[in-house]
């Protein structure tokens, strides 16, 4: 049995002082890092918000667009963000307190300019995969822990992803290492993930 920890975009730009900052993005940081020294797990795999400067989901990239309105991308209804995680910028670098030397494998998600990508495994559209299903199945990963930024995106996306792509894997959420930027949106989130079969859980839980 092979245990899997991913760490969601723990970036500066999800960061307080980052340009798509999450409420309190900074406070799980400690708790990643503990859970990386401490949590039992065979792997520990981290994605990377890793966008063109002409992202597609960029409201700056629309005439007229502000961030925070909903426009349209690939055919598909598409929140229009702040220009973040912008690829080789400080603010799509991992938190400077995160422990990154543990990390065994990294995966970048978001660089096709006309899609969005908030799993870690797929873009928005489903049909782009980023490879990481492939990677923890080569690794034999019959467990997999998810934890990161937002809770109510790329979180939420990658839990539901990990079930459906990775079958017969255990997904659980570790919710006090993650932060949501709505809380009415993390709470929906939660239900989405235990409607699917994904354990809830707290880094507590895990460390003991």
């Amino acid at each position: 049995m092979t245990k899997a920890l991913l760490l969601v975009d723990i970036q500066n730009g999800f960061c307080p002082g980052g340009n798509l900052a999450v409420p309190e993005g900074d406070k799980i940081v400690p708790i990643a890092n503990r859970l990386m020294d401490a949590g039992g797990y065979d792997l520990i795999v981290a994605s990377q918000d890793w966008h063109p400067a002409n992202h597609g989901s960029f409201a700056s990239q629309h005439a007229g667009k502000h961030p925070f309105e909903m426009g349209e991308l690939a055919g598909q209804p598409q929140m229009m963000w702040p220009d973040h995680c912008v690829q080789g910028s400080k603010d799509a670098e991992f938190h400077p307190d995160l422990e990154t030397g543990k990390i065994d494998y990294i995966q970048q998600k978001g660089e096709d300019p006309a899609v969005d990508s908030y799993s870690a495994f797929r873009d928005n559209d489903q049909t782009a995969l980023t490879g990481l299903a492939d990677y923890l199945k080569s690794k034999d990963v019959t467990a997999v822990d998810i934890c990161g930024l937002a809770t109510d995106y790329c979180v939420k996306f990658s839990a539901l992803d990990a079930v459906e792509m990775l079958p017969g894997t255990t997904v659980r959420f570790i919710s006090d290492a993650s932060r949501g930027i709505d809380p009415a949106g993390v709470e929906q989130a939660k239900e989405e993930m235990r409607a699917k079969g994904i354990a809830i859980v707290d880094s507590t839980d895990i460390l003991g």
